[in-house]
C-alpha cells in the first residue's frame, strides 16, 4: 500500500527553490530516509506533506486517500525542538499531549517503556538531558498510535550517547511495524535507522531506493552486448557481482570488491561476447554525497 505520494512537488520562496518538481513514494512499512546537506529541501518537503507549508506546484496523497481529509490523525510528527511545560514531569506532560490530541487511552506508561523514561517518569522536564527530551517527544508523537512517524533531523544537537539512544528507539519503532519518514543531513544515520532512502540537493531528487543499492561501497560498472540475456548469465558467473540490474538495454553490476574494467572485458570476450559498453559508474553515491555535504557521514 502506498502511504505517501508526492509527484513533481515545488515550492518557491522568492526567487530561491527550496523544492524542484520532487517525486516520492513511500510505501507502507518502509523507514524512508530523507538525505540531503543542510538547505536542501527536506524540510520544506516535511512542512508541506503535513499542510504546514502550501507548496506552489505539485501534489502529494496520503494512504492513497483512503482517510480523506482526516489523513493528519494517523500521522505522528516531530519538526521542531520538543517544547512542553518544564514545571510538569513525563506523565503530565503525555497526558496534556493526550487531551490535545483527544486521545482518551493514551498508554503512557507503555510509551515512556518504549523510549525507556519510564524511570523518569515522574521527573520533571527541566531536569531531562537534550537526549531524554528528544525520545519524550518521540513518545508524544506516538500518543494515538499513529500509523506514520514523521522525523525531522531527530538527533540534531545530541551528545553521541543522545544520538545512540535516540537511533535505537526509532529503530524498535520501526520493528513495530510503523512506517518512519526522517529527514536528515547524516549519513550514518540513514544507514543505521533507514531501510530506503531518496537523496536531494537543492530541492532536487538525485537518487531514490533501498538503503542497500544506494548507500553502499559497491563498485557499479554499465556493461552491454549484442545478446543481453547471454551477458546476464555469464556475469552472474562472477564472485564479486552482487547484484544485477537491467537498464536502458544495458546492465549495472553491482560489484563487492574491486575489478578491473579490463578483466571483465577479457571474461567476457572468454565467453564469446563482445562488450558494446563498459563503464565504470562510480562506487556509490556515497561519495557523492560526502562531498555536497562537506563529509557528514561521521556520528
Amino acid at each position: 500500500m502506498s502511504i505517501l505520494s508526492i509527484q513533481g512537488l515545488t515550492k518557491h520562496y522568492g526567487k530561491i527553490t527550496a523544492v524542484d518538481h520532487l517525486d516520492l513514494e513511500v510505501e507502507k512499512g518502509m523507514s524512508f530516509g530523507i538525505l540531503g546537506p543542510n538547505g536542501s529541501g527536506k524540510t520544506t518537503t516535511l512542512g508541506i506533506i503535513l499542510g504546514i507549508i502550501h507548496q506552489n506546484a505539485g501534489a502529494f496523497s496520503w494512504f492513497e486517500g483512503k482517510y480523506g481529509a482526516w489523513h493528519r490523525h494517523h500521522i505522528g510528527a516531530l519538526l521542531e525542538t520538543p517544547n512542553f511545560y518544564p514545571y510538569l514531569d513525563a506523565v503530565d506532560n503525555l497526558r496534556l499531549i493526550a487531551h490535545i490530541k483527544r486521545v482518551k487511552e493514551p498508554r503512557i506508561d507503555y510509551l515512556l517503556e518504549l523510549v525507556n523514561l519510564h524511570h523518569r517518569r515522574h521527573s520533571k522536564f527541566r531536569t531531562f538531558s537534550l537526549g531524554m527530551k528528544q525520545r519524550l517527544a518521540i513518545a508524544a508523537a506516538m500518543i494515538g498510535d499513529p500509523e506514520v512517524l514523521i522525523f525531522d533531523e531527530p538527533t540534531n544537537g545530541l551528545d553521541p550517547q543522545g544520538i545512540a539512544e535516540v537511533r535505537q528507539t526509532l529503530k524498535e519503532i520501526a520493528e513495530m511495524g510503523k512506517t518512519i519518514i526522517m529527514a536528515s543531513h547524516i549519513l550514518d544515520e540513514v544507514e543505521k535507522v533507514c531501510s530506503h532512502v531518496a537523496i536531494i540537493k537543492d530541492g532536487k531528487l538525485l537518487a531514490s531506493g533501498t538503503v542497500g543499492a544506494i548507500i553502499s561501497d559497491d563498485m557499479l560498472v554499465e556493461v552491454a552486448a549484442g545478446d543481453l540475456p547471454a551477458l546476464k548469465a555469464a556475469m552472474e558467473q562472477l564472485p564479486a557481482v552482487r547484484r544485477i540490474d537491467e537498464e536502458d538495454g544495458k546492465l549495472i553490476l553491482y560489484l563487492a570488491e574491486e575489478m578491473a574494467p579490463a578483466e571483465l572485458n577479457k571474461m567476457a570476450f572468454e565467453q564469446g561476447l563482445a562488450l558494446s559498453h563498459l563503464r565504470v559508474v562510480k562506487k556509490s553515491l556515497e561519495s557523492e554525497f560526502l562531498e555536497i555535504t562537506g563529509g557528514a557521514k561521521a556520528n
